[in-house]
């Protein structure tokens, strides 16, 4: 008996290790299965959370205790305080910083015809070789190109020479086209910017552009019914020869057009009257633009003088006039081309000159390739494609070089205020070489030499506000190179060279 207690002891602590030996889960998967609430000697429950807790911040409540508290009012005001102390600090240093900075110089008035050149066109046939408008309206690209700001076109007019009775101002001849086809022409211009001026020269076949003195009022009867035709087709100013003598013999009949023109003015975009005279002298010019009212003048001042005779001409009518009230020009229809009056090897520095003198260039077509007269003063357009093909581009000069220039130096005017409208300081002329500035408050300046003589020139440019040394712009010879520092105290120009220059403003 007693070994059998014994043996049964030992079993009851034997199953008691095994079972502290068993997984804490405890009992198998059936039992836990139909009893999952029967729990075993040393099994514990983890209930392990999904998240951790987030915290919340005060509630409304706490918050509306805790604001109220002595150390958060001190605190708001100090924040407060700072932040409308740093507010008006700033507003202090803007104001400063506006006061103490050098003012700016109001833009003057300009009209259109201010901004760019102005390119006549006499003969459409010799310009387009399509003898019509249809061939001009494909060209506007081309004269974008250039930054040409307005076309001086024709005249197309019907006229026989010194026949006034078959003179039709308002009607276009069938040669030139149709009043569809210049439609066309001005619509495709004002598309890209461009203005149109038509030449309406009454007689401009003949000698004298207004018929006979007693025919002059009769004349202008019928020039003004035509500005009002053109006008409705939207052209953008008139051009005349022979004002200087219409406005002595007619004043009135003068006087009435230019009412018509100035009363047709719609805003800002305003019609031009230019006009044309033979004169040169500054004296007379002068007197022509005050008789006449004349927006611009062309005339031969610059034409066939020397270099100091040029630089007399332009400081005269600067001196008098406001710079958008003066044209320069040396070629036009009746004269003829630029390389035919100055010669090829001058026509780089009379294309700076005109494109950088204060007021308005206007320059006749294929003066911008060097283009020259034939007989009749009415050469044939050459395009660009067309000069680099012909046989006698070696004999006529680089066409594409005189094109090139022309429209880097015409494109950097359009840019620049004091080229566009900067004022003109005269430093040096002499009888063959000249040099001015031009300047516009506090923008670059422009600096342009030119020398028409055969033999180096020796600049000693010396002015208050010119520095010791300028950066080269353009240049009509290969050296001095774009980019190249010249010293201005001793600057030498070679035979037949012009050079613009530029160097910053300092206050």
């Amino acid at each position: 008996m007693s070994n059998n207690t014994e043996v049964d002891m030992k079993d009851v602590e034997l199953n008691e290790v095994d079972q502290e030996k068993q997984p804490m889960t405890g009992g198998d998967a059936n039992h836990d299965a139909i009893s999952p609430v029967t729990e075993k000697n040393g099994v514990a429950k983890v209930k392990i959370p999904d998240e951790e807790t987030k915290f919340t911040g005060l509630s409304k409540e706490e918050l509306l205790n805790v604001a109220g508290t002595p150390g958060w009012v001190r605190v708001r005001w100090a924040l407060l305080i700072l932040f409308w102390l740093g507010w008006l600090g700033m507003l202090a240093g803007a104001i400063a910083i506006i006061v103490q900075a050098p003012r700016c110089k109001p833009i003057p008035e300009m009209n259109w015809w201010n901004y760019g050149p102005l390119y006549q066109i006499g003969d459409l046939k010799a310009f387009t070789k399509s003898s019509d408008l249809d061939g001009l309206a494909g060209k506007m690209s081309e004269m974008d190109q250039l930054k040409v700001k307005g076309l001086i076109i024709g005249p197309v007019h019907v006229s026989e020479v010194d026949n006034f009775v078959e003179l039709k101002l308002d009607t276009i001849s069938q040669e030139a086209g149709t009043l569809e086809t210049l439609k066309i022409v001005i619509h495709e211009a004002h598309r890209r910017g461009i203005y149109v001026v038509l030449d309406l020269t009454p007689n401009y076949k003949g000698e004298k552009p207004w018929f006979n003195k007693e025919r002059i009022d009769d004349v202008a009867i019928q020039v003004k019914s035509a500005l009002i035709h053109w006008l409705k087709a939207d052209v953008d100013g008139f051009l005349f020869y022979g004002v200087d003598e219409v406005s002595t013999v007619a004043p009135n009949s003068w006087n009435d057009i230019n009412v018509i023109i100035r009363n047709q003015t719609e805003g800002e975009k305003k019609k031009v009257l230019i006009g044309v005279t033979e004169k040169t002298s500054p004296n007379d010019i002068a007197e022509i633009l005050n008789s006449t009212v004349v927006d611009l003048l062309l005339s031969g001042a610059l034409r066939s003088k020397s270099a100091q005779g040029i630089a007399l001409t332009v400081d005269q009518l600067y001196l008098n006039y406001n710079q958008t009230k003066l044209a320069w020009n040396i070629g036009e229809r009746i004269s003829g081309h630029l390389a035919s009056i100055v010669g090829l090897a001058h026509v780089k520095l009379h294309q700076l000159l005109l494109l950088t003198l204060p007021g308005t260039p206007v320059f006749n077509y294929g003066d911008e390739i060097g283009l020259e007269d034939n007989l009749n003063k009415s050469p044939q357009m050459v395009w660009l494609k067309e000069a680099n093909e012909t046989s006698e581009n070696n004999e006529r000069g680089d066409m594409s070089s005189f094109y090139t220039f022309f429209k880097d130096v015409s494109q950097k005017r359009m840019k620049e205020r004091s080229l566009q409208h900067g004022e003109y300081l005269n430093l040096f002329k002499s009888s063959s070489a000249l040099a001015y500035l031009r300047r516009w408050d506090q923008n670059e300046r422009y600096l342009i030499a030119l020398n028409w003589q055969n033999e180096t020139v020796t600049l000693q440019l010396k002015h208050a506000e010119l520095p010791e040394q300028a950066t080269v712009v353009f240049n009509t010879i290969t050296t001095p190179e774009d980019g190249e520092i010249v010293d201005l105290a001793k600057f030498d120009l070679k035979p037949n060279q012009g050079v613009m220059l530029k160097f910053p403003y300092t206050p």
